[in-house]
């Protein structure tokens, strides 16, 4: 039985917090059904935010489509029905000359999730994969008016350019050393063990609910 196929048990919400650990889990190809229903389910006004233009279901299909796994880094945030409720891409831009490569950030959150500091918690995790890489630099690109995102950039340190409606903010990043790469390997063993505990805990809320009917007779 995939994850997909079963029927979780919501929770209802309990208010905004900032957990001291966020499970985050690495993305790979299979996950790409699950990224495009995460981007699909942002409203207009979010996509125009996480894209810089009013992307259409068709443009968001496309851009899932050219997520490069093999080259760049893509993670995310499961909730307890396994649904992605943030995903990061950070994109490696290759140097020239034998420059040093540069990473790319762009992030989303879907509105039920937003308010626990998710954002600042993936953006902590790629400059983590960007310094591994090699990167000197982690460029983002954002609209004047996406002050949330601004505002992870500039607590991190980044120096902000605007340009009318459009921001760039550089952050240049320390070099990669053994507790960088400890941190990362950590970081994705910790995400994976929560993704398997909540599997788990979903297969058997669908056991449960398959098996009240009989005890109930």
């Amino acid at each position: 039985m995939s994850a997909s196929t079963l029927t979780p048990i919501r929770r209802p919400a309990t208010p905004a917090s900032r957990p001291a650990w966020v499970p985050i889990r690495s993305l790979a190809v299979r996950h790409r059904p699950l990224i495009l229903a995460h981007l699909l389910a942002l409203t207009d006004s979010d996509r125009y935010l996480r894209f810089g233009y009013k992307a259409c279901d068709e443009q968001v299909r496309r851009y899932v489509d050219g997520i490069d796994f093999g080259r760049d880094e893509v993670v995310g945030i499961f909730d307890e029905a396994l649904e992605l409720v943030s995903v990061a891409h950070l994109a490696r831009i290759e140097g020239t000359n034998g420059a040093a490569p540069m990473a790319e950030f762009g992030v989303s959150v879907l509105p039920r999730a937003r308010g626990r500091g998710w954002g600042s918690r993936l953006f902590e995790r790629a400059v983590l994969h960007a310094r591994n890489w090699g990167a000197e630099m982690m460029i983002i690109h954002a609209l004047s008016e996406n002050t949330p995102m601004l505002r992870i950039a500039r607590k991190a340190g980044a120096t902000i350019e605007r340009d009318g409606g459009e921001a760039q903010a550089m952050l240049r990043l320390p070099p990669e050393d053994a507790s960088s790469h400890m941190d990362a390997l950590v970081a994705q063993q910790a995400g994976e063990f929560d993704y398997q505990l909540k599997l788990q805990a979903l297969r058997l809320q669908q056991w449960w609910r398959m098996m009240l009917p009989r005890t109930a007779n």
